[in-house]
Parts: C-alpha cells; sequence; structure tokens
C-alpha cells in the first residue's frame, strides 16, 4: 500500500488484535484514518484488517513484536516508506500479570515493563521523525492503576504510573523544542477486553462477578477519536475513565 500527497491521515495503533487497540483501529478508519495495526498475533492483526478494508476503509497489519529494541523503528520507517506520511501514533499494547513487589516473579516485572515502558517510549520517539512540520499526535493508554494503587496492583501499577510520567515528560520536551506535537494519556478503570479477564482470572474474579457495569472497548476508543481529531490549539492532556459503578 502506498499513499499520494492528497492520501488521508495516517494512525499507527499498537496492540490492534484485540479489545481496546482493535476498537480504537476500526472507530478510526470509520473516521477516514488509514490505519496501521500493529501486534505480535498476526492472523488476529489480519482478521480486523479484513475487516475494516471489507468497510471500504483503509487498514495495513504489521505484525512485531514491540518488546525488541530496535522493532519500533523499523515499524516507523515501514509505514514512512509505505504510506509516506504518519500523522497519529496510538500506544495502546501492554501486558497485564498479576505479579507482587514483594514476591512476584521478576521475569513478569520485565515482561510488563519492556512492553508498556518501554516498547511504548521507543515507539514514541520512533515515529517523532515522521510527524509533519505542524505536529502530529501521540496517545497512551495507562490505566487508573496509574492514578492509585489497589491491593492486588503488584508492579503492574508501577508501569501505568511510568506511562502517565512518560506522557508528560514527552509533553514538556516537545514543547522545549518547539514542536507541535499532542501528547494525551487516558486512564481506563476495568474495561471488558481480554486483557482484563485475564487478570481478574489470576485473582479468581471474572468481569461480571465486579457487580458493575464495566467499560466497553468502544468507549476509550471514542475518547482517543475526540483527543485527536480536536482543533489543533487543543491538547487533551490526562484523562480519567472509571465505569460509573467503580468506587475505587
Amino acid at each position: 500500500m502506498t499513499a499520494d500527497p492528497d492520501s488521508s491521515p495516517v494512525a499507527i495503533v499498537t496492540g490492534a488484535s484485540s479489545g481496546i487497540g482493535e476498537a480504537t483501529a476500526r472507530m478510526l478508519a470509520a473516521a477516514d484514518y488509514t490505519v496501521v495495526l500493529v501486534a505480535r498475533r498476526r492472523d488476529e492483526l489480519e482478521r480486523v484488517a479484513n475487516d475494516i478494508a471489507g468497510a471500504g476503509q483503509k487498514a495495513l497489519a504489521i505484525g512485531a513484536d514491540l518488546s525488541k529494541p530496535t522493532t519500533p523503528k523499523q515499524v516507523a520507517t515501514m509505514v514512512s516508506e509505505n504510506l509516506g506520511r504518519i500523522d497519529v501514533l496510538v500506544n495502546s499494547a501492554g501486558v497485564a500479570k498479576l505479579s507482587s513487589v514483594i514476591d512476584g516473579k521478576p521475569e513478569d516485572w520485565e515482561e510488563m515493563w519492556k512492553i508498556n515502558v518501554l516498547g511504548l517510549a521507543r515507539m514514541s520517539s520512533a515515529v517523532i521523525g515522521h510527524f509533519p512540520a505542524s505536529g502530529g499526535h501521540i496517545v497512551h493508554l495507562s490505566s487508573l492503576s496509574g492514578h492509585r494503587v489497589p491491593p492486588s496492583g503488584g508492579f503492574y501499577a508501577p508501569t501505568k504510573h511510568a506511562v502517565r510520567a512518560h506522557a508528560e515528560a514527552l509533553r514538556s520536551e516537545l514543547r522545549g523544542r518547539g514542536n507541535a506535537t499532542r501528547v494525551t494519556c487516558i486512564s481506563p478503570g476495568f474495561v471488558d477486553t481480554p486483557l482484563a479477564e485475564e487478570y481478574l482470572g489470576s485473582v479468581g474474579k471474572t468481569v461480571e462477578s465486579l457487580g458493575y457495569s464495566v467499560l466497553e472497548p468502544e468507549d476509550i476508543a471514542r475518547a482517543v477519536v475526540h483527543a485527536v481529531q480536536s482543533p489543533q490549539g487543543v491538547e487533551i492532556n490526562d484523562v480519567l475513565m472509571r465505569p460509573s459503578g467503580q468506587k475505587t
């Protein structure tokens, strides 16, 4: 797939094979973005990309492991060379494991840090040089666990606090360099996704057992689209979203 000067804006969405990433990719495509879906599960990416293409919209699937240090730069270069531009990056890829900071498995800590923080940071750094002179837009998906630490938050919570800190560091540095790229960080509470099911399952719970209606991936996707389509002079920085029934 190649692009011409009048082509639609290009949005890269990581973690696009399911959950929030998939919903965001579909919604951006419906808003006339050419979407680049990035995740490790190539078969699931192809499913989503084919659905989007079947609706008459534009999508490109790239199977990639963002925990590898060189992958983000390779992805950004590939997108820029094939589509001619990058306008938006949505960092939705993430891993949630129940792993205590006292006696959890260090390999779980490392996996979460590599994907939730380093993968996000490297991906952000890789795309900035490909944004237009007028600036692009980077959206981080953090978590309510990045605002407070629940009793079972374990090492996942520190990674999501780091995501929010990275967003603010990125915004501050961009402004200091006169770069108009905008940065948004969205922190949802419980969302009905495979990630939430896996996380809750590790403590013997299910989404249904919470006793209230949780957020849907589309709720978060709408917030992402709203942020990136806001007027150029508006930068939505830090959004906290929780189900109305979630007390803490």
